[in-house]
């Protein structure tokens, strides 16, 4: 096991300390001293010295020296300096914090910067990541912490990092150690199947949730059901569909008879006879007609093709009298840009290069520069405000000889599509006197079709088919009353079938509302017996943590001689949450128990750790005063003790006195 000791701390400067040496020889060490004599101090510094944090693990802390007005001394250097002995080899180890003052360019005097540390190992200098990694060598920031303070363990840690500290210290419980260490738990693995028992737990909340949501809704969707029938007290399904078939018998029986009222056979036959006649006038038109309509339809061809043609033609000349407007915007806008750039041209022509003032002095030692040295500097401006010039006079001629081509090239293609302009104009002349003539031409066909209500054998079939119509009317008015009367008793007899129909679908409706019902009841039953069995599961994954964490318990209680261990807190509803408590003799730490067996617990668990790690430490005690008897461990214990009557610290060891 590796053994580290504190042998000296010395400060100085350090939180009000001006300089101060706690020498313990090597072994435990009482240090006595009344409220603010720098008792934490030492822990504070010993912390610093490690880690740059305090006792309470806070890295912004107040290292300097303050005055009486609670501002820091200047120019102090704050220091703290620590002999280990690591196995056995003495290590030393000193951090100095200082002021950092810099003359800046310019200033005659410091200015303050910041702050600065310098690290030494042995007396050594290093760099701050030697030094870290040589600390880390020796020990882990949080192993460090857990085996220097009794109370970080029960008082700093939250309980999930305390139960993982446990876990790793002693040994989990496998699932299949606790399975196997209770018989009830027998079916639990078939029922979780790939997921946890964590998982398994979120599952079940779920659905027991959402079922028990269902089971709440299914007694209020019945009585929705319920309420919903309709009131068939007074009606009998089996005579309402008696009923309904005889009046359907009766139905199609005077709609058979209406039919033959209305088809008489004399009727039958004058319809059959007028609609001859009707074929007979279609036949004589189209013969009087025929030849006439074609000439017509050929000519109506004929005006629709120029139509066409005249259209496309129009269309042509709009898209080109549309392109040569388009075409003119852009040789206008390039010609005012040209003009823009001859006006350029003519100023940059024009321009000189004005009075160059040279330095005629050196800008470093303000000595005169040689005459030729002026005159080189000044030929040099001459020659690139020239070639400037020149390359800007290029530019302009380049971009005014593009838009010179682009003119050049939009005009022609704008007497190319005049050409073609004359050209459309020219066959739509063409083309109007074409459609005027035909149009003359299609009057001329359609004034010459015959007019068939003049020809005799015309007239004569009208004559027949109004014979024909009036006898059919006289026809059918002679049977107009017996239609009439079979007509009104259908009516009757339909407004029957309605009502009828309705009570019967009011009998199919209950049955469904009833089958509703059914699969409601169902239902419920289902979602009970499948609650039932999530509340079997649930069961059997809290006995599965009740039986884990008694083991674990026994386990991890049996690492330790003070202090016991409650891993889970029991809940109302019979459920379990995990937790971390440290108990001493049933009391919790964290309520009820006196300062001096939360201290002596702290120790335990320190002996503890000291063994799981394998390194001893010294052992900070803060207000050590409130315990009587303190536990052995195997790591020094540096107690801190508060004393009314030391106005200054004292040490006690088992060969030194000391004070200040």
């Amino acid at each position: 096991m590796s053994a580290i000791v504190l042998l000296k701390l010395k400060q100085r400067n350090f939180k009000g300390i001006r300089e101060f040496t706690l020498d313990t020889a090597g072994s435990d060490v009482n240090i006595f001293g009344d409220n603010a004599t720098y008792k934490t101090s030492q822990f504070d510094s010993f912390t610093w010295l490690l880690f740059d944090k305090d006792s309470q693990n806070k890295k912004d802390f107040d290292i300097k020296t303050l005055d009486s007005n609670n501002k820091a001394f200047s120019g102090l250097e704050h220091e703290v300096e620590g002999v280990l002995s690591i196995d056995g080899r003495t290590k030393t180890l000193r951090k100095v914090y200082k002021e950092k003052w810099t003359k800046k360019r310019g200033s005659a005097t410091d200015e303050f910067t910041g702050h600065e540390t310098d690290y030494f190992i042995d007396e050594v200098p290093v760099k701050k990541t030697e030094y870290t990694a040589f600390v880390d060598s020796i020990m882990n920031e949080e192993v460090f912490k857990l085996l220097t303070n009794p109370s970080y363990f029960n008082e700093v840690l939250d309980w999930k990092k305390r139960r993982k500290t446990l876990l790793e210290v002693c040994g989990d419980v496998s699932n299949d150690d606790v399975i196997s260490g209770n018989a009830a738990l027998s079916k639990l693995p078939a029922i979780l199947g790939d997921r946890s028992i964590e998982d398994h737990r979120k599952v079940i909340m779920t659905k027991r949730t959402n079922i028990n949501d269902e089971i709440k809704k299914i007694p209020i969707r019945i009585d929705e059901a319920r309420r919903s029938r309709p009131d068939v007290a007074e009606l009998n399904s089996e005579q309402i569909s008696k009923q309904l078939a005889a009046v359907k018998t009766h139905i199609e029986a005077k709609e058979s008879e209406l039919h033959r009222i209305q088809t008489g056979g004399e009727i039958s036959v004058k319809e059959t006879r007028l609609r001859e006649i009707e074929g007979e006038l279609l036949q004589i038109k189209n013969n009087a007609q025929s030849s006439s309509m074609d000439r017509v339809n050929s000519q109506r061809q004929t005006v629709s093709g120029i139509q066409i043609k005249l259209s496309d033609l129009d269309f042509e000349i709009k898209q080109s009298e549309r392109s040569i407007a388009s075409k003119q915007d852009i040789i206008n806008d390039n010609e005012a840009k040209a003009v823009k750039l001859r006006t350029e041209w003519s100023e940059v022509n024009a321009s000189v290069l004005e009075h160059v003032h040279s330095e005629e002095n050196c800008p470093s030692c303000g000595q005169s520069l040689p005459i030729e040295q002026v005159t080189a500097a000044f030929q040099k401006a001459v020659s690139d405000f020239n070639l400037k010039k020149s390359e800007r006079l290029s530019e302009i001629s380049t971009k005014g000889k593009s838009l010179k081509a682009d003119r050049e090239r939009l005009a022609a293609e704008i007497t190319d599509i005049n050409g073609r302009l004359v050209e459309f104009k020219e066959k739509s002349s063409i083309f109007s006197g074409e459609l005027l003539s035909a149009n003359e031409k299609l009057n001329k066909f359609q004034s010459g079709i015959k007019d068939v209500t003049q020809d005799p054998a015309y007239v004569q079939k009208l004559q027949e088919k109004s014979a024909v119509e009036s006898e059919i009317l006289g026809l059918r008015s002679a049977s107009l009353g017996s239609i009439e009367q079979v007509r009104d008793t259908l009516s009757k007899l339909r407004l029957d079938a309605d009502r009828l129909e309705q009570s019967r679908a009011k009998m199919s409706q209950i049955a469904e509302i009833d089958r509703r019902i059914d699969s409601l009841k169902d239902q419920e039953r289902e979602l009970a017996a499948e609650y039932e069995r999530l509340e079997e599961e649930l069961y059997l994954t809290e006995e599965f943590i009740r039986t884990k964490v008694s083991m674990l318990e026994s386990k991890i209680n049996s690492k330790f001689k003070q202090v016991k261990f409650k891993l889970f807190e029991q809940q109302i509803n019979g459920g379990l949450d995990e937790t971390c408590e440290a108990m001493i003799g049933g009391v919790p730490y964290s309520t009820g128990l006196n300062r001096a067996a939360q201290m002596n617990g702290g120790l335990d668990i320190i002996n503890t750790l000291s063994e799981h790690y394998g390194i001893v430490a010294p052992i900070f005690i803060d207000n050590a005063e409130a315990v009587t008897q303190l536990i052995e461990t195997k790591g020094q214990q540096i107690r801190l003790i508060v004393s009314a009557t030391d106005k200054k610290l004292r040490v006690e060891t088992k060969t030194i006195q000391e004070a200040i």
